[in-house]
């Protein structure tokens, strides 16, 4: 009998029928937040983990796109918003190029919504906020995440403050697409454009 490990699968072949549900304008939400609201609730109640976790694609200064997990932290004032290191290569390709993209996707439940929009830097009170609510190892991970340079002192580490280029961005849809999959592969989508 071959081993498990030396079978090589057909990749070409692997699929999965979509039969959980249907995606209809009539049973939809004007709003797209709205919209997406109501199916992240259903994720959490699903029990999917980390149903907040999103891919955010960004390009750099050669219009080389990139693509990355983070964590949706909040929906507000028209957006999706998420943390992270002003100076991280994301944080770079952000300032350089506002056009990103954003891709939820929820096996379980046979969902995916994907937004495009542009990103913005929002308000460092509310990022103040929330650094302090993060774990401590997160505070002092997002500290001296410069990896490689030194730090003025102990006393700077155990102080704990957000530093200056950790902080909040928004992006703001102009398109979001709610897909949701189908049998032989004739999925819904619906699509809302600003």
């Amino acid at each position: 009998m071959p081993d498990k490990l030396s079978i090589k699968p057909n990749i070409s072949q692997l699929r999965k029928e979509y039969t959980l549900s249907s995606l209809d304008k009539r049973n939809t939400t004007s709003d797209p937040l709205d919209q997406f609201r109501l199916w992240f609730d259903q994720a959490l109640k699903a029990g999917i983990e980390e149903p907040n976790a999103m891919t955010l694609a960004t390009v750099s200064r050669d219009h080389k796109p990139s693509a990355r997990i983070v964590l949706l932290k909040d929906i507000e004032q028209g957006g999706f918003v998420f943390y992270t290191n002003f100076n991280s290569r994301k944080g770079i390709q952000l300032q350089l190029n506002p056009s990103v993209a954003l891709v939820f996707f929820w096996p379980a439940l046979e969902r995916q919504v994907r937004i495009e929009g542009h990103v913005a830097r929002i308000d460092d009170y509310k990022a103040s906020i929330y650094f302090r609510e993060r774990p401590r190892e997160s505070q002092v991970s997002a500290i001296i995440s410069p990896q490689s340079q030194p730090v003025p002192s102990r006393k700077y580490l155990e102080q704990l403050q957000r530093p200056a280029n950790w902080g909040r961005y928004i992006v703001l849809p102009q398109r979001i697409a709610f897909w949701q999959g189908r049998y032989s592969r004739l999925h819904d989508r619906i699509q809302y454009l600003l």
